[in-house]
């Protein structure tokens, strides 16, 4: 297709007749159109995308994007996903999963699907807490989190989203926040163009039974003490005054504050392209740990790692080159076999 021939499109294109069954004030809704508005800019024909989603109130999201969609069953859309870009390489499989979804009962197929390296860009909506099912704790619940499920404080430790990613390897991790709109719409394009595995947790309000679970930095007022933005080849700065920053101090991160012979030249320097996961899994960490600010941004972005589909693809192509396309009746009456009779 020629640049003359590349679609036009606006967000509207993408917006469907459905009513949209969210609460109001939903932190879905600003995904949503942030998603639709990159949609719009990526001048991919609409035919050619396809929207996977499991159970949760993220899972509505096929209904309300005007493009192919597929709502499957409780934490398998990264397998339903898979089968879609295994058959169809060409099209742009998207995922929208939440914190239940796909760490609780579809933690296995996430995991799985990002060491794979599957060409799937996945968009988990962090709130934690079991938003459809009415407020019970979920597995990003902090310790100690009263729920209708743990009245008395859960007592589990919470997955860190990142962290399991980046340990499972994946290509592309990366973190947004549903109010930080243009922040969000970015880090869906680069996303959008990473070949691999892109997964990117998006940080989600939900009003009813889990309001305020992100004010430490949603909030306009703490958002720049509580922050910080990576950027690739920049150093770990925030604050107010922008006079806070990270080093690495052997194998730990630590939290500074510039001045009296500290300079940003003391800071670490993101680097996105690490191809050794473990600076990119200590970065998922600063916000677990007292005092360190939460970043958001592009943790880890790897090319050149040879995608499932492809290598699945090649080697049937291989087989079928050496041996034919073979004979699905004939194989299914291979081997051992029984005639049954009255």
């Amino acid at each position: 297709m020629t640049t003359a021939e590349l679609p036009i499109y606006t967000k509207k294109d993408f917006q469907t007749d459905q009513e949209i069954r969210w609460c109001p004030g939903c932190g879905d809704y600003a995904i949503l159109s942030a998603v639709q508005m990159v949609f719009a800019d990526l001048k991919v024909p609409k035919e050619k995308f396809v929207f996977i989603s499991g159970i949760g109130c993220s899972s509505r999201f096929p209904y309300y994007m005007n493009v192919f969609g597929f709502h499957t069953i409780h934490g398998r859309a990264p397998a339903v996903a898979t089968g879609v870009k295994l058959v169809r390489p060409d099209l742009d499989v998207w995922v929208a999963t939440g914190d239940g979804d796909s760490l609780s009962i579809g933690g296995n197929h996430t995991i799985h699907m990002l060491r794979r390296n599957v060409g799937l860009k996945v968009l988990m909506f962090n709130n934690k807490i079991y938003g459809l099912t009415k407020g019970q704790y979920s597995p990003t619940s902090e310790v100690g989190k009263k729920a209708k499920s743990t009245p008395f404080g859960s007592v589990d430790r919470p997955f860190n989203p990142l962290s399991l990613a980046i340990g499972s390897e994946a290509t592309f991790v990366a973190r947004s926040v549903d109010v930080f709109q243009a922040h969000l719409r970015e880090t869906l394009k680069k996303a959008a163009a990473h070949k691999g595995s892109a997964y990117v947790e998006i940080l989600q309000n939900c009003n009813i039974f889990n309001d305020g679970a992100w004010d430490t930095i949603t909030e306009r007022d703490a958002r720049s003490e509580h922050v910080v933005q990576l950027d690739h080849g920049k150093p770990l700065i925030f604050g107010k005054n922008r006079d806070k920053g990270i080093r690495l101090v052997g194998l730990d991160l630590e939290v500074v504050t510039l001045g009296n012979g500290l300079t940003e030249k003391d800071l670490l320097v993101h680097d996105e392209h690490n191809e050794n996961p473990v600076y990119a899994f200590a970065i998922s960490r600063m916000d677990t740990m007292p005092g360190f600010p939460t970043p958001v941004g592009v943790f880890r972005a790897i090319e050149n790692v040879p995608q499932y589909e492809d290598l699945v693809n090649q080697q049937i192509a291989d087989v079928q080159k050496k041996k034919g396309k073979g004979d699905l009746a004939k194989l299914l009456r291979a081997g051992d076999t029984w005639e049954l009779r009255a």
